[in-house]
């Protein structure tokens, strides 16, 4: 592989791809993608499990500049997405300046000629300019440490890791964990078992999925007239950003939000104990809102059992609850999502004297500058970084933004000249994170309940702080003022 490019991208997901496809119509076309699989698609090529699907309309969970007319429904599965990812990537002719199966475990920056010297798993090296950390936060499942698990002499599998070819026909299984990835494969797995035991720890508020096909006449329209799916992915957008308001506080928006999920509970559940263990007992929105039309029916069905006490442990043959009730089963599939909040990943970054930028962050909190600069981490760019989450629109939106930020960044550093490089000031990354976390603290999220979008001590790192118009505005320009320009004594040639 080529040993130095100008920017390296770490990551062939959405955030990458849309990187590389914005700086490839830019004209700079020294750049390459790492990415540490066979194929493009990151979240949408690893989670496989029946019924993986958005939350996000697809008209909106797609990039700009590459709209789709022929997606079939208004919520798209993940074939359809990941067959998405991919033809965008053959349309843009991204494929040569990939690099796959090629996982960089080590980025070191030197200030002596001012670029950053990425390592891969197996001792290759590359020297670049400027690196885009695109890894995203989804790729860490989170795996309960329960006593006895390893006695378990059935299957067991995480649902980031599902696998195809298990047959549950018959099956007793246990599913531990009622979040998004759950509560969308466990309508398509129930009918299959003999006996599902869903295990709950907090119910979730669930909302109605508003889905529906779109019919060849439309899809033919939006071929031949882009810019009604223009306005479509405009109206989609602002009606996601007014439900926004709910999250920053709106008690209006709250209210009748939470009439339209206990009306859904009473709409598919008939059993007033089961409807009593569904229904959560903190503000809406405080933990991630879901959507299912199919979820709450699969509760319902007589080989399905809710429980909500907690497991004490698992014996060899099955999962023992506190109340000493011992359910046998056939496999235990973990629905237990992923370690967002800590950015705990297998990249060791080293920037200015040595420091290492996840080992701070799992000390301390991950923090950045509108959650794409780090203080000491020169011309390092961080996409779907710390506090640019969102419970309410699309995180294309959030990448797109991100990387508008990044080219007027590059913009700024190719104006300074060879060997330059940028630095946001601590006082300027430390006076945003004040900034934010003031913020968050009148947000729905900080009502009371325990979320993963918060560290073990609380803070939430996760979530962005504002709605996305108010980030897309902020991170359109860079703030010059915020950020120290330094050379390299003995520049690299680039």
């Amino acid at each position: 592989m080529s040993n130095t490019v100008n920017v390296a991208i770490i990551g062939a997901g959405f955030a990458g791809l849309t990187a590389a496809i914005r700086l490839q119509q830019r004209g700079n076309t020294s750049f390459m993608i790492f990415e540490r699989a066979a194929e493009v698609g990151g979240t949408w090529r690893d989670n496989i499990y029946p019924g993986c699907g958005c939350d996000i309309p697809s008209p909106l969970y797609s990039m700009s500049f590459a709209p789709n007319p022929d997606w079939s429904r208004m919520y798209s599965g993940q074939p359809e997405i990941l067959a998405y990812i991919k033809q965008t990537v053959t349309q843009f002719n991204l494929r040569s300046h990939i690099r796959f199966n090629t996982e960089i475990v080590r980025t070191e920056f030197s200030e002596a000629e001012g670029v950053w010297r990425l390592t891969d798993r197996v001792g290759r090296e590359v020297t670049a300019r400027v690196v885009i950390v695109a890894i995203g936060p989804l790729n860490r499942p989170v795996r309960p440490s329960l006593p006895g698990l390893a006695d378990f002499q059935g299957t067991t599998f995480h649902s980031s890791e599902w696998d195809p070819n298990y047959d549950f026909m018959g099956k007793r299984v246990a599913v531990i964990g009622t979040g998004a990835s759950a509560i969308q494969f466990i309508p398509q797995i129930a009918p299959h078992t003999q006996q599902l035991h869903v295990f709950q720890r907090t119910a979730p508020w669930v909302l109605p999925r508003p889905d529906r096909a779109f019919s060849p006449r439309e899809q033919r329209w939006f071929r031949r007239l882009p810019l009604l799916q223009r306005l479509q992915r405009e109206l989609i957008y602002w009606r996601s950003e007014l439900g926004g308001l709910l999250f920053m506080g709106n008690e209006w928006l709250g209210r009748i939000t939470r009439e339209a999920a206990v009306a859904h509970i009473a709409a598919a559940i008939q059993d007033p104990e089961l409807r009593r263990k569904v229904t959560p007992n903190y503000r809406v929105g405080c933990k991630r809102i879901l959507i299912s039309n199919d979820y709450y029916p699969a509760l319902a069905r007589p080989n399905v059992e809710l429980v909500t006490d907690g497991i004490d442990h698992v014996t060899s043959t099955g999962i023992v609850t506190h109340d000493g009730t011992e359910r046998p089963v056939d496999a235990i599939i973990f629905g237990t999502g992923f370690v967002v909040s800590e950015f705990m990943v297998d990249l060791h970054i080293r920037g200015r004297g040595g420091r290492s930028l996840f080992g701070e962050w799992h000390e301390s909190s991950a923090e950045a500058y509108q959650g794409t600069t780090v203080s000491g981490y020169p011309n390092l760019l961080v996409l779907v970084g710390p506090n640019t989450g969102l419970a309410h629109n699309s995180i294309i939106h959030i990448m797109e933004s991100q990387v508008n930020y990044v080219l007027d960044y590059l913009r700024v550093l190719e104006k300074a000249g060879p060997g330059a490089y940028l630095d946001v000031k601590p006082k300027a990354q430390r006076a945003y994170n004040e900034m934010v976390q003031q913020k968050l603290s009148t947000t729905v999220w900080a009502s009371g309940c325990k979320s993963w979008y918060q560290t073990a001590t609380g803070k939430n790192t996760t979530l962005l702080h504002t709605l996305t118009v108010s980030f897309r505005r902020n991170t359109r320009h860079l703030r010059v003022g915020d950020y120290e320009l330094l050379r390299a004594p003995v520049p690299a040639v680039i």
